[in-house]
């Protein structure tokens, strides 16, 4: 069962990209049905209303908003679009993700699984911290950040000298290395806002009464997914079989409950700068615990996008 199963979320606003399909479909109807009021992002405008009817008898609501996270104006615009819409936001959930099996570029010119899967959580996260952290104040405990990654981050590797693959792409280790570029932002992010004043007081991973947590977690390989379907076929058929290799695969409610746990649970209110996997906090890659390489990519990643890499700031 999951922890947050009794959890009163009546007073959350919660944004959760990737939010019309799959785990992160199931996480909004949860997080909805507990009180939620949720807004979930996604490119499908028929999905989208589909996932607002199916919350219509929650206790609390699921408001589409379309975007597509693969471009960087679009993230923007997004987040203008938030601020609009709620005066609160009091999680945020980088979920959305996809997966190729060919080598094409965004609107950006960056390399497409890596401006969705990281570029886009890092700007959205960028744009959306100040309402995150003012949140904070009107609940019980921190404003929060989760971020899905994946057991692959230990097999991804940063490349800083060929980030985009230019040569020599291939399907998964961009998947890959995209997942490894979520721990190493979350734990860098955790770093920032520790010294800037918003995350724990011990600066590590330690209690937060309020402020904003950034945490990141593994959902496992899901059965079924969609997001494999624009890989390579060998991509494709190894992901199906890692699927069902126990203790590794997982179904789609165990995925979301997963999530729903890191933006709810009050023991990951807790917590700040971590990787879960199956319940349970594990080591993430050694990249993502060396500072050097968390902050060549956080500078990387901030030039890409066009923002000042000096942030969170008090």
């Amino acid at each position: 069962m999951s922890s947050t199963s009794t959890t009163d979320l009546d007073d959350r606003t919660v944004v959760l990209t990737g939010g019309t399909s799959g785990i992160g479909r199931r996480a909004a109807l949860d997080l909805a049905d507990r009180g939620a009021m949720v807004a979930a992002v996604g490119r499908d405008e028929e999905r989208g209303r589909e996932v607002e009817t199916a919350a219509a008898d929650a206790a609390g609501d699921v408001a589409f908003h379309r975007a597509d996270l693969a471009e960087q104006a679009a993230v923007r615009e997004l987040a203008e679009e938030l601020f609009a819409s709620y005066e609160e936001i009091h999680a945020l959930a980088n979920n959305a993700g996809l997966a190729r099996g060919d080598r094409i570029e965004s609107p950006d010119g960056v390399e497409l699984t890596f401006a969705v899967n990281h570029l886009a959580p890092y700007l959205l996260t960028h744009e959306l911290l100040p309402r995150l952290r003012e949140s904070a104040q009107s609940i019980d405990g921190p404003a929060r950040v989760v971020t899905t990654s994946s057991g692959l981050q230990y097999r991804g590797e940063l490349d800083f000298d060929d980030l985009q693959f230019e040569s020599g792409y291939d399907g998964l280790d961009a998947y890959s290395r995209s997942k490894l570029a979520n721990a190493v932002f979350t734990v860098e992010l955790a770093e920032r806002l520790d010294a800037a004043g918003m995350g724990p007081d011990d600066g590590g991973a330690g209690s937060a009464a309020d402020g904003v947590v950034a945490n990141c977690f593994s959902p496992g390989f899901i059965r079924g997914t969609r997001i494999w379907l624009g890989s390579a076929w060998r991509s494709r058929l190894l992901t199906w079989l890692v699927a069902w290799v126990p203790g590794v695969g997982t179904d789609l409610q165990t995925g979301a409950d997963r999530m729903v746990d890191l933006l709810a649970a009050p023991e990951y209110g807790e917590r700040n700068g971590v990787y879960v996997d199956q319940g349970e906090e594990q080591s993430p890659d050694y990249d993502a615990q060396d500072p050097a390489v968390r902050e060549q990519l956080w500078d990387v990643s901030a030039d890409l996008v066009g923002v000042d890499p000096d942030w969170p700031s008090a």
